[in-house]
Formats: structure tokens, sequence, C-alpha cells
């Protein structure tokens, strides 16, 4: 199988190309340039690769939650990719993409959301694959749910600026990127369950980018 995996969630545009279980892949800090960016990254791994577009079979994007905009150009990417030649589209859940890019069994993964929260969520990896022992949700995360047990690492973004003392480590570097959406896409695609290009979506989580100017005031 031969497919291509697009992650600009955050402020990293991220590129990968999975052959026969093989991966090579391309990223770098884009800040506002990921819908520049991402094409011309994805056609310089696919001739390194002795590959063209026409030569994928499917496509595999980080669905979110994260920037909005990222989110939309991770999906407009992969549907403009998929839907002329009629190939299957998989998104990833970008917070388990940034569990997978931890690599540790118990993750608390969490990425700055703006405005006070953090989108959220606890994964804990069993038999092969990764479940939600906390579903994801947009909260403050000194008002997030603790996960049972002990033996949970925390990595993303959203642990920049606060400690967490029940985690046994934090890395706040650790963000998601392609390399983690196209090795969680590869069993799904490879299961058939790739949808139509059309049927891609973001996964927001909110709907609100901003704060007002009266809900800035009493912050």
């Amino acid at each position: 199988m031969r497919f291509a995996a697009i992650e600009t969630s955050t402020e990293w545009c991220s590129l990968a190309v999975w052959v026969d279980g093989e991966l090579a892949c391309a990223e770098q800090r884009a800040d506002h340039r990921h819908g520049e960016l991402a094409l011309p990254m994805l056609e310089r791994l696919l001739a390194q690769l002795r590959l063209k577009i026409a030569d994928l079979e499917a496509v595999a994007f980080g669905a979110g939650p994260g920037a909005f905009t990222g989110l939309r150009i991770a999906c407009g990417v992969a549907q403009g990719l998929a839907y002329a030649r009629g190939l299957p589209v998989i998104g990833v859940s970008t917070l388990e993409a940034l569990a997978e890019e931890c690599g540790a069994p118990r993750v608390v993964a969490c990425l700055d959301a703006r405005m006070g929260e953090v989108y959220y969520s606890a994964l804990e990896r069993r038999a092969g694959r990764w479940h939600e022992t906390i579903a994801a949700q947009c909260i403050a995360l000194d008002r997030a749910p603790r996960p049972p047990g002990a033996g949970w690492v925390g990595c993303g973004s959203g642990f920049a600026q606060q400690v967490v003392p029940w985690l046994d480590a934090v890395y706040p570097a650790v963000h998601p990127g392609a390399v983690a959406v196209a090795r969680l896409a590869a069993p799904r695609l490879a299961a058939g369950e790739g949808a139509d290009a059309a049927q891609a979506a973001p996964r927001y989580l909110r709907d609100k980018v901003a704060l007002t100017t009266e809900e800035r005031r009493h912050r």
C-alpha cells in the first residue's frame, strides 16, 4: 500500500509517505504557511521515492482537534489529492497521533487550544491500539479530569505553562506528526476503513476561535 499522510494541526507542517510499511517524512515549522508548504513538501518526498501523486492509493490526515486553519488545510489537501482519483481518505485524531509520538503506554495528550483551554485526552495502549480512557475534550487544564491509576506521561503544548504533579513525566515539545498519522492510518486503511473524499471533515471540538472583548475584560 502507498499513501500520503498530512498533519498541520499545530505550528508544524508535517508530511509522510507510506510505501509497503516503509516511511519517508518531511517536517518544518510553518507558523501560518501550511497551505503554501504542504504540497511542495509532498511532491519532494514523492520525488525522493521516485513516485508520483498518481501512484498513491489513499490519503490520511490529522483530523483534529487543533488549530482551525491548520485542520482545514490538512483536510482540504487530502480531499484535493483523493477526490479526482477516487482514493479513500481517513482522518486520524491528532491527540491519538500525539500519544503515538510520545510512545509511552499511558499518555495524557494535551494541545494548547488558546483562550485558557487545552484539547485534552487520556489514552492507553492495549493490544497494539490506543484506547481513550478520557474522551477528547476542550477544557481548562486545571479542570481536566485525572485518569485512573498511575504511570501516566503528559505530552503536548498544553503542558508548556503548567505543572501537573501526578504525571510521571511531561514532554511539552512533543507534537503530532505525519509519521504518527501514517502509522495509525495504515491498519485502518488495510481494514477498509477509508471513506470517500467528500465525507472527510475536521474534528474541531470547539466552534469558537477568539474571546469577545467582554470575555477578555473579565479574565
